[in-house]
């Protein structure tokens, strides 16, 4: 048996393993949560998202399904909602400012905040070989920018509660700053990056705005920067490093008031997104968020998971 076959054989007997762990119901005195608990699912008319939305659903939570499009967001909702889930629709829109200040005034006033709020908007332009940057500014803008307007934005809203609120961020395995065959060459830049005490947004900002810049003069495919779906690699890196950075500012929050956030890999999912080229369903690509949303005893905060396992950024 060769490297991929074997490779292949371990995805698919970790896949077997979720679903497995998918069927044990949480025990009652694990089940912190009730019909009370507001989870945020950002782009959940389809895919991941909408998998997402409909297994917290199930599991007994109130879900605030948010999509652009308003009337494919209402389809999906109406789904979920005729299966007797608790789920409600509003429009989002992560890369409009405007948008974003309505709908936080919207679940102040409607719920008081929020308890979860799952980051799974994202866009990618790239399938098969491509390596096409010619929408890297909607990528970086979309899946970093418009993904950390969300968490400004939503943590003055996150309720008070002595299981802490958690922030899950939907990335990629992509965006790992050590990844053997693709990542950024310059060491010095990654060393700054992984390491959290010297990281700072402004850091992370400099680093996809130099990588936007050149994509403008031409001078990216020099520039040493992820050699696989570069724009999207890159803004999945910048989700995780900021993943790390909020971590530990969150991390000095009083007890009651505690915000845990968390980023994972969803794997390669056969979604819109990757043309249905994946090899990960997308209920078994949604577990893991699930997994890091209702954890009983939630104190890991900053870290990277992909089938429910730790794993280095």
């Amino acid at each position: 048996m060769g490297k991929n076959e074997r490779a292949q054989e371990r995805r698919e007997k970790r896949r077997q393993e979720i679903s497995l762990l998918r069927t044990i119901p949480y025990s009652d005195h694990q089940r912190w949560w009730s019909t009370d608990t507001i989870v945020v699912v950002t782009g959940a008319n389809r895919g991941i998202g909408f998998e997402i939305a409909h297994q917290l659903a199930s599991h007994g939570l109130t879900v605030v399904l948010t999509s652009r499009d308003t009337r494919v967001g209402e389809e999906a909702a109406k789904v979920m909602q005729e299966g007797g889930l608790n789920v409600v629709f509003h429009q989002l829109d992560i890369v409009d400012p405007a948008s974003i200040q309505t709908f936080s005034d919207w679940i102040k006033e409607k719920y008081g905040g929020l308890n979860i709020l799952i980051n799974n908007a994202g866009v990618n332009f790239n399938f098969g070989s491509d390596n096409s940057v010619e929408f890297a500014e909607t990528v970086i803008q979309t899946n970093y920018f418009g993904t950390k307007s969300m968490i400004k934005a939503m943590i003055p809203l996150m309720r008070p509660s002595p299981f802490g609120a958690r922030i899950i961020n939907v990335t990629s395995r992509l965006g790992r700053l050590n990844g053997r065959r693709n990542r950024i060459a310059n060491v010095n830049l990654r060393q700054q990056l992984e390491d959290v005490n010297s990281l700072s947004e402004e850091l992370i900002d400099s680093t996809v705005n130099t990588f936007l810049e050149q994509v403008k003069d031409g001078t990216w495919v020099s520039g040493g920067w992820p050699q696989v779906f570069t724009d999207y690699s890159l803004s999945k890196l910048a989700a995780n490093a900021y993943t790390r950075l909020m971590a530990k500012i969150l991390s000095d929050r009083p007890d009651g008031h505690k915000i845990y956030m968390n980023c994972y890999c969803p794997g390669w999912v056969k979604t819109a997104m990757t043309a249905w080229a994946g090899h990960t369903s997308p209920p078994d690509a949604a577990d893991t968020a699930v997994w890091l949303a209702l954890l009983p005893d939630q104190f890991v905060s900053g870290k990277f998971f992909a089938e429910r396992r730790e794993i280095n950024f």
